[in-house]
């Protein structure tokens, strides 16, 4: 007899597979700003680190939340959607600022892992609704 090791919906899968893209992401982000507070010119330095470790951990924190998410964990469903909301207006205001091209996809984003995260399979997974 054989069973499904994953029997997660899909919508549930893709939310943690796109979060896990976003820590990704933004611990690559995290890596080059290490870099550069490294190699340049100390201007700022304190305000160099609390954006370097605010980067680093965002990193972890989607990171554990995805993973929370892979394990059903209902619980972390809360803040994943905060987070993801908060995708608006950092969208909304990288397009006034001329960052257009980064920000509707930045938006979109946010807006599909709060509709993969509310639909009606992830939250049977989960149990809540």
């Amino acid at each position: 007899m054989t069973t499904d090791s994953d029997t997660r919906p899909g919508s549930l899968r893709w939310a943690v597979l796109l979060l896990r893209g976003e820590a990704v992401a933004l611990g690559l982000l995290a890596v080059f700003l290490i870099y550069k507070d490294l190699t340049a010119t100390a201007n700022d330095l304190a305000s160099a680190l609390f954006v370097t470790g605010f980067a680093v951990g965002g990193a972890i924190v989607l990171w554990a939340l995805a993973t929370a998410l892979g394990r059903r964990r209902a619980g972390a469903r809360a803040p994943t959607i905060v987070l993801q909301l908060m995708f608006l207006p950092v969208g909304y205001y990288m397009i006034q600022g001329g960052l257009g091209w980064l920000g509707v996809p930045l938006m979109a984003l946010g807006a599909l892992v709060c509709g993969l995260l509310v639909c009606a399979p992830t939250n049977r997974a989960l149990g809540v609704g």
